[in-house]
């Protein structure tokens, strides 16, 4: 047995490690590591430390930045090579490994992007410091609303941690408390950040038990938590968190565009990076006969290989077999009642070693607002509706994305003006299509930052 990969802590005053660790296994179920898990006076201390730290000017702030993205994606870390990190990204998460690397790149750009990008939230009317010349006539100056900000990160895609770069960016001293699916991803890269030039005191990594999790929330100015509808609900009416639940993304095809121009645009919205990001499709509507649709996009899906993380060609994510299992008999569960085109005898392919892989799936339903449309799996699961004007925009709500192929301008008014549609792609754009300063679910600098007037002699 290979010796296991320590995953420390990465408190104020360096590297620990704790004597409550987990191991972490690949998704055949073999060892791969042990995450230190720390307690809550550990994190008491960790955060304490982070709000008594001045923060690093501006200008070393994004150098710092620019080196820690740089070697994140390409230099060796605590002995650790980027090809061997990626791997075992890979075997630990089901990630496939083209998809690893390509996140890690994006992190490496997003590092010497963000700050310009944070810029975008900033309102026009407002200026970075109280030093312009704009102040002297009064004006708005834009400021963190806090200095402490915590994240409760996710382990199902690398590149989510390109987000939360943006308060280091602004100026904010940041914790991290890393998926116990996946943690060697922040820890590389706040162990990036530290030898680049933040500080032990400026950025933290917190694995914890469940029990001191919520600590990590409590003493931070402010957080953002990944997780469910659950943990939306749990934290809507919280000012001080920003819950980032599922996305339910869709798209609606009316009956003035030929679909077939755009199947190559709605294949690869369900099915690209593996189809677990909350940007990915899970929902097709469609004006007319859905039949025609959904053939068509489950005799393409139909033709991706099952292949294990770790093959250049993987596409679909793997799971341990008996995690997998479990996602299967809930999607048959829920399935009941509509017509298969693909996946309705299971989706679940093992690879021998103990993982599987979960093939994709489309379900056709019988009206819009069927229930099953809301209904997001982290792998190719798409579920395709007949749609009408007499229907609206109702069944397009509680949506991430929505992609809108249609000419129909007082429609794409309607949809634009409904506030639980988050972004709204007109005409032959992917729902996955995101780029640097464009907004997510709004811009994360909304709720880092606010404006202040000033007036200065």
């Amino acid at each position: 047995m290979h010796e296991l990969i320590a995953v420390d802590a990465l408190g104020p005053h360096g590297a620990y490690r704790a004597r409550n660790r987990l191991t972490i296994s690949d998704v055949a179920g073999h060892p791969l590591a042990e995450l230190s898990l720390v307690p809550r006076l550990f994190v008491t201390r960790a955060m304490a430390a982070l709000r008594k730290a001045d923060t690093l000017p501006l200008e070393e702030r994004l150098g710092a930045l620019v080196r820690a993205g740089e070697l994140f994606a390409y230099g060796v870390i605590n002995g650790m090579s980027a090809p061997t990190y990626q791997h075992l990204v890979s075997r630990m998460s089901g990630t496939p490994i083209s998809i690893v690397r390509e996140s890690v790149e994006g992190i490496s750009r997003k590092a010497a992007e963000v700050y310009d990008s944070a810029q975008q939230a900033r309102p026009i009317g407002a200026v970075n410091d109280w030093h312009e010349p704009k102040a002297r006539e009064g004006t708005a100056v834009w400021v963190r609303r806090g200095n402490v900000f915590a994240v409760h990160a996710p382990g199902n895609y690398p590149g989510v941690h390109s987000i939360w770069l943006e308060a280091l960016a602004l100026g904010y001293r940041v914790a991290v408390r890393p998926s116990r699916r996946e943690p060697l991803t922040p820890s590389r890269l706040i162990a990036a950040l530290r030898a680049c030039g933040f500080g032990d005191d400026q950025v933290v990594l917190l694995p914890t038990d469940y029990n001191e999790a919520s600590e990590i929330l409590r003493q931070a100015d402010l957080s953002m938590v990944y997780g469910g509808q659950e943990v939306v609900d749990t934290y809507a009416t919280n000012p001080t968190v920003l819950p980032q639940g599922p996305g339910q993304s869709k798209i609606l095809l009316t009956a003035d565009a030929d679909w077939r121009e755009y199947l190559d645009m709605i294949v690869s919205s369900i099915s690209h990076e593996g189809g677990r990001a909350c940007i990915n499709t899970t929902a097709v509507f469609v004006e007319g006969n859905p039949t025609p649709v959904a053939e068509a996009i489950a005799e393409r899906l139909a033709a991706i290989k099952s292949l294990p993380p770790e093959d250049e060609q993987a596409v679909l994510t793997a799971y341990p077999l008996e995690a997998a299992q479990k996602i299967e008999r809930y999607l048959l569960a829920k399935a009941t009642g509509t017509r298969a085109h693909l996946g309705g005898e299971g989706v679940v392919d093992d690879l021998g070693d103990g993982s599987a892989v979960l093939r994709p799936a489309v379900h056709q339903l019988d009206r819009p607002d069927a229930p099953q449309a809301n209904i997001e799996l982290a792998f190719p699961c798409v579920w395709v509706a007949p749609w009408s004007r007499a229907a609206g925009i109702a069944p397009l709500k509680q949506t991430l994305v929505l992609t809108a192929v249609t000419k129909d301008e007082h429609l794409l008014d309607e949809l634009l003006a409904e506030p639980t549609i988050k972004n709204l792609y007109i005409g032959n754009h992917p729902t996955y299509w995101l780029e640097p300063g464009i907004p997510h679910d709004g811009y994360l600098g909304e709720f880092l930052m606010r404006t202040k007037a000033v007036i200065r002699d």
